[in-house]
């Protein structure tokens, strides 16, 4: 289904960051149906057992996209399912949200374990500074911070402290090589959570997919200018479109 696309959030801020992207995509394409599934909250930090819970919810033969974390495990569901997978987009998603040795263009580990601590202590505030990191770079950061936590779901700190479980698990290089279906992933350059240089490297690991970096935006970019980022996710599925 060509025409289908699924878009998985990213953690901790809910859906609603994706809502208005959803809208415009709709809006360019009355033919194109977009849904976004919420990310699974689940009792476990298991990747394997998020990923059967998507690939039991999530419904086949769509394009499969997300933000952030859900960008890395739609890329993973995508790898997983193959030939079922139109497509995958990604918005701002790491292969490694946490930097390692063979992946240096990440957040430092340290500064992750100190995140996840904050969670577990303090976890509204470490949300409230979170959406500020999602909007580190835009035009209002405030303002756009605002925007996000008023609308981030009230999840329960365990489910929050196993999705940062997940997050630091992940390692995508391997599921977007494998995958052989059309891909493309949009990076910020003045984001707050992933490196800019990140696009550069996954240009060389993935030599032959679309990556698009966009130069003076943060790690919501796709909130900012919904219009703008559906205009290039509609040229680009319009290149694979059935005739």
């Amino acid at each position: 289904m060509r025409n289908h696309l699924i878009l998985l959030p990213g953690w901790g801020l809910g859906i609603s960051p994706l809502e208005p992207l959803a809208a415009a995509l709709q809006g360019l394409d009355e033919h194109l149906r977009v849904e976004i599934e919420p990310l699974p909250e689940l009792e476990s930090s298991d990747l394997e057992e998020w990923l059967d819970e998507l690939d039991s919810t999530v419904p086949q033969d769509a394009w499969l996209g997300g933000w952030s974390l859900g960008g890395m495990l739609a890329s993973e569901l995508a790898a997983r399912r193959g030939d079922r997978c139109c497509g995958l987009l990604t918005l701002a998603s790491n292969p490694s949200f946490v930097a390692h040795e063979q992946w240096p263009s990440a957040m430092p580990g340290e500064t992750f374990d100190a995140f996840l601590a904050g969670c577990k202590a303090e976890p509204r505030m470490t949300l409230k500074r979170f959406s500020l990191l999602c909007a580190q770079g835009s035009a209002d950061p405030r303002g756009l911070s605002r925007l996000l936590l008023g609308g981030a779901p009230h999840t329960t700190a365990s489910v929050s402290i196993n999705g940062l479980e997940v997050l630091a698990q992940l390692d995508t290089r391997q599921a977007l090589q494998t995958f052989r279906g059309p891909q493309l992933h949009l990076f910020a350059g003045l984001d707050g959570l992933v490196p800019a240089e990140a696009a550069q490297d996954l240009l060389k690991l993935l030599p032959d997919v679309e990556i698009g970096l966009i130069e003076r935006a943060g790690h919501a970019f796709f909130v900012e200018d919904p219009h703008g980022v559906a205009g290039a996710i509609q040229a680009f599925f319009h290149e694979f479109s059935d005739d």
